[in-house]
């Protein structure tokens, strides 16, 4: 019982937490969507660079909150808190890395292939290739976007850089003293994996909301979509559903009966009757 009133109440304390976090989270994960091939950015200077970090950092922070398990680093935002802590310090090849990791190594070619074989007869209608063709469009804007960035970083001298980075950090938080308190906040038992139904609940309804709001183009609705999304035209078979096949004869006094047994499975004569 007294587990159970620790739980309800630390997972309390979490959602009191993910309250104030809420807004900040709603418009980073919009961010990243963003950065990831949602947008085409004209420009992507030091300080959005700053912002991606920090907006990763902040999603992650949301998961621990409503405690994620298996995703819980899918956003590395431990990993963005040390990016910004050591770039502040002169280190900029490990951010470059980092973009590169996640913006670059796009697969163009295969994609080619495959709206040339949606081109087909066989997937004429079926909506694939508006997909495929959106899905470039998607990773050609990320492509874009780390070019932008690596042109705002690469645009300034190394110590133009440096205080750049040094101001848009501090503007979201992140000096190099900050940084050490948030690090530390991740052995928190607020940023702990407690799972609760309150939790759950409540990142179904901030991620199904958040969902609808940021797949908005018109590729990303349901009536444009392959195939393999598309509404059933006619009502599914039940799940359950067995098909059973008519009676066959298994066992019989004729056949497949060792032990001799005496049954009627079948009609037999006797006395000129059949019975």
């Amino acid at each position: 019982m007294r587990g159970t009133l620790a739980g309800e109440t630390l997972a309390e304390q979490k959602l009191a937490a993910f309250e104030q976090l809420q807004p900040e989270f709603e418009a980073s994960f919009r961010f990243v969507q963003e950065v990831h091939g949602q947008r085409r950015f004209a420009a992507f200077p030091v300080a959005e660079t700053v912002s991606y970090l920090h907006a990763l950092w902040v999603c992650e922070r949301k998961d621990r909150l409503l405690s994620i398990y298996k995703n819980i680093v899918r956003y590395e935002g431990q990993h963005c808190l040390s990016l910004l802590q050591r770039w502040q310090a002169g280190e900029t090849a490990a951010v470059v890395a980092f973009l590169q990791r996640k913006l670059d190594g796009l697969p163009f070619a295969d994609l080619i292939r495959q709206i040339q074989e949606a081109k087909t007869v066989r997937h004429a209608g079926d909506g694939l290739l508006r997909r495929l063709l959106h899905g470039r469009l998607v990773l050609l804007n990320r492509a874009i976007t780390l070019m932008q960035a690596l042109d705002g970083i690469f645009a300034l001298s190394e110590d133009d850089l440096m205080r750049e980075v040094q101001a848009a950090c501090a503007h979201f938080g992140h000096t190099p003293s900050q940084i050490e308190q948030q690090l530390a906040e991740v052995e928190d038992p607020l940023s702990s994996y407690a799972p609760h139904q309150l939790l759950a609940q409540r990142n179904m309804l901030v991620m199904n909301t958040l969902g609808v709001s940021v797949m908005t183009l018109p590729t990303d609705l349901p009536g444009e979509r392959s195939w393999k999304v598309v509404a059933p035209t006619e009502p599914l078979r039940p799940f359950a559903e067995h098909v059973i096949r008519g009676y066959q004869e298994l066992v019989s006094p004729s056949h497949n009966n060792l032990k001799g047994y005496r049954f009627i499975d079948r009609p037999e004569h006797s006395d000129g009757a059949w019975v």
